[in-house]
């Protein structure tokens, strides 16, 4: 089966309140990979950004999932907020080759950078005079994005410089960042053959009503109906898409997905085929 043009996953594969809600009353923690891997194409890895894991718990994942799954992988800390790609080659090489272990299942690696104030970097440019030279250094085959939360540095001189080294500019929908749609009115935020969109949401907010994240409780179908939108224009232009839900969203990571799916075969678009056609499982949310 040819790659489809949408990766739907969500923010890691387990979660406080996905027992019983996602996941069936019993199932032993052992399986909950294989269990996910039969509804989705792919998982954002949100472990990885605390700590490169073992070798061992990594041939597992890549054991325990489909040959076409994908994992896409966070960068550790260490290297983006304790040392913000400074004196840091040590610990990305280890973290490149324990991730290598994946293979072809290896998707995007990503930096997710946090919001940097002056005492970090007092400008763009000085953020910029880091990243340009790490960027060169980047292993060629493997595909790299990149999240910044300073939202005036999110400008074309940002985006050039991660379309020169064919890195892709993580789109995200977060209450205090910009949106595709207002990105596109400066600049294209299409930066690689390829894009990455997190759909992260309030988490003080929601954290506020919930930290059990069995069920929707903010309702995102307005913002949900235009990423659909979103996603079918640059799915023309041949973009591959990688999308992912975090639970801080709207509740319950995997119910955003399955809302983004229906909203998007109610709009009468081409079919979105989900794993679950692939291997003709049923899937949790049908009747």
């Amino acid at each position: 089966m040819s790659t489809p043009l949408i990766l739907l996953g969500t923010s890691s594969f387990t979660a406080a309140g996905w027992e019983k809600s996602f996941y069936p009353k019993g199932m032993r923690p052992a399986d909950y990979l294989a269990f996910y891997a039969e509804r989705f194409h792919t998982v954002e890895v949100d472990s990885t950004f605390y700590a490169c894991p073992s070798a061992r718990t990594v041939s597992n994942w890549a054991a325990r999932t489909p040959e076409d799954f994908i994992f896409s992988v966070k960068v550790p800390q260490v290297i983006t907020h304790e040392k913000a790609l400074v004196n840091c080659a040590a610990e990305f090489a280890e973290f490149v080759e324990t991730m290598d272990i994946l293979g072809h299942k290896l998707g995007p690696i990503v930096f997710q950078f946090p919001f940097f104030d002056r005492r970090n970097f007092p400008k763009q440019n000085d953020f910029l005079a880091v990243l340009a030279p790490f960027l060169k250094k980047l292993p060629s085959e493997r595909r790299f994005a990149i999240e910044i939360r300073n939202k005036t540095w999110l400008d074309a001189t940002f985006a050039d410089l991660l379309r020169e080294h064919k890195v892709a500019l993580v789109l995200q929908d977060l209450p205090y960042m910009s949106g595709p749609t207002e990105l596109a009115k400066k600049f294209d935020p299409i930066t690689a053959a390829w894009t990455y969109i997190r759909w992260l949401g309030d988490r003080k907010g929601i954290e506020q009503q919930t930290t059990s994240w069995s069920k929707t409780i903010v309702d995102r179908t307005s913002e949900l109906s235009r990423w659909v939108d979103y996603c079918y224009q640059i799915r023309k232009r041949g973009v591959l898409i990688y999308a992912y839900a975090n639970n801080h969203y709207a509740g319950h990571a995997p119910a955003t997905i399955e809302q983004f799916r229906s909203l998007w075969h109610g709009k009468g678009l081409p079919e979105l085929h989900g794993p679950q056609q692939r291997n003709q499982v049923r899937s949790l949310f049908d009747d």
